[in-house]
């Protein structure tokens, strides 16, 4: 039996990248996934899966617009009666130094990243109370711990999604609800790619395991907390950055 069969799944930011790699990861253990992103990427990214075996559904909801996502989740309700999986993987950067940093830099940031969860989840949250279950893994960041030149906003944001999994797993635990974060580390993606090769060299040197981690890699991970086998694992950050030291 695999591991999500017959459950519901919403990711946010699904397009491409980590998300794309949860989706993936879902798809391939039984799970309906509904991919939410405002890129048209989304799409094509839900056609591939499909493609593939994946029960994969695109909507293009906007997470920081309430009614938006009311609506999409009102479409899924409607049609399968329950939500048992929330990943909030939704993120933007606008990387700026901090005394040159815009209020509208800052805000877009918090917006997205932070805002979002608390639409997201109010939304989702009152089906996982009633049915007695439900699965909420919100992505956090190495940078939420380490910091990085040129992020604050970022990395603030990132902090403030492992206060909010810490918080809201002593709130619903006793619905059998649990809440988890992910803090990937230096993970393959269009951002990483686009940066010189002798900085990218520089960040691999600093891995233990000696290698970039990929959106597969980070599937698996999701995967692990998605799954009902870890209904003890509630309120942590789990970091998966190949072994790279965290303060």
């Amino acid at each position: 039996m695999k591991k999500l069969e017959g459950q519901i799944a919403i990711v946010t930011g699904g397009a491409r990248g980590i998300g794309a790699g949860i989706c993936k990861a879902f798809c391939d253990e039984g799970a309906a996934v509904f991919l939410w992103d405002v890129l048209d990427s989304g799409q094509e990214t839900a056609e591939l899966l499909s493609n593939d075996g994946g029960n994969v559904f695109f909507q293009r909801v906007d997470v920081t617009d309430s009614k938006a996502v009311s609506d999409a989740v009102s479409e899924i309700i409607s049609t399968h009666k329950k939500i048992d999986i929330l990943i909030n993987n939704a993120g933007i950067i606008r990387d700026r130094s901090f005394l040159k940093m815009t209020p509208d830099e800052w805000n877009q940031v918090m917006n997205v990243n932070v805002n979002s969860l608390y639409v997201t989840t109010k939304s989702v949250l009152p089906y996982m109370k009633e049915a007695g279950y439900g699965r909420i893994i919100s992505a956090s960041s190495v940078n939420a711990f380490q910091g990085a030149f040129g992020q604050t906003n970022y990395a603030a944001s990132k902090a403030a999604i492992v206060g909010f999994t810490r918080a809201l797993s002593q709130e619903v635990g006793k619905y059998n609800i649990t809440v988890n974060a992910v803090a990937p580390g230096f993970v393959k993606s269009e951002m990483t790619d686009s940066m010189p090769e002798e900085v990218i060299k520089a960040n691999i040197a600093s891995i233990p395991v000696g290698r970039i981690g990929t959106p597969e890699d980070m599937g698996h991970v999701y995967l692990f907390l998605a799954s009902k086998e870890a209904g003890f694992v509630s309120g942590i950050t789990l970091h998966a950055n190949g072994g790279s030291l965290t303060v």
